[in-house]
């Protein structure tokens, strides 16, 4: 377990960091931003349909002028593991305006035969704490 963590902290820091890649350091630190993270545990038998949901389901994620990049990671040493890092303008705008949009319910229907494998979906505020290998 504490693998998995100090595992997705690294990539959140570097999703971070690309999310805002074109974004001027001050402009970040004015803003709400949040990550979004959910943890799935998806068998291996419905590994390949769990990647197509997703990778059907940005089309509506890349639309919202709320999210500000997404990516999904792999488990390695848990290979039922996988993670969704999305990067959303403020939990906010997400919970309230994203789940408004008319793009929300075909995402949501794509990743919904997903929903009972997810272990934790949580929102995580950024930090000034970071640092990546330029």
């Amino acid at each position: 377990m504490k693998t998995l963590l100090t595992i997705t902290i690294f990539f959140i820091q570097l999703s971070c960091t690309n999310a805002f890649a074109q974004t001027s350091p001050s402009k970040v630190s004015d803003k709400n931003y949040s990550t979004e993270i959910i943890r799935y545990n998806v068998p291996a038998t419905e590994r390949s349909n769990f990647e197509k949901a997703y990778q059907d389901a940005g089309q509506y994620l890349q639309a919202s002028p709320y999210c500000l990049g997404y990516q999904v990671i792999h488990g390695n040493e848990e290979p039922n593991h996988y993670i969704v890092i999305i990067h959303w303008t403020s939990q906010q705008d997400h919970l309230q305006l994203f789940r408004k949009e008319k793009g929300f319910f075909a995402f949501f229907n794509l990743v919904k035969p997903f929903y009972n494998n997810i272990e934790e979906m949580k929102h995580y505020d950024l930090t000034p704490n970071k640092w990546t290998r330029g």
